[in-house]
């Protein structure tokens, strides 16, 4: 009998967890997870931003806008199939968590719901 103790099931708090490699198991709910990837999420400090279909958006990423906005004081909206270069991730005000230079139109504020990542 080993004398390894794991750490307690994440989904149900069940103790009897075991190995089985790379991953933890728990008999008693099925979750199985990866024992490093919990420890490097922990030390994430900001929160995940994610776009329109789920993917994990960084600054400096590519996207594209997926539908037509209008702009407050400009002529004509951006139009869906916008490409957006370069966007900055910020603490969302008012749901708008990305900032970035839209061509044409300057310099703007976007929600990450409105946007796909390349």
């Amino acid at each position: 009998m080993s004398d390894t103790t794991f750490p307690p099931c994440p989904e149900c708090g069940s103790e009897y967890t075991y190995e089985m490699d790379p991953l933890l198991v728990c008999p008693e709910c099925g979750h199985e997870w990866d024992p490093n990837a919990a420890a490097a999420a922990d030390t994430d400090t900001g929160p995940v931003i994610k776009d329109s279909v789920g993917n994990i958006l960084a600054d400096g990423d590519t996207v594209t806008v997926i539908k037509t906005l209008k702009v407050k004081g400009a002529n004509q909206p951006i139009k869906a199939g916008t490409t957006v270069r370069n966007i900055r991730l910020v603490d969302a005000s008012d749901g708008h968590d990305i900032d970035a230079r839209v061509e044409g139109f300057g310099q703007l504020k976007l929600k990450s719901s409105i946007v796909k990542k390349i």
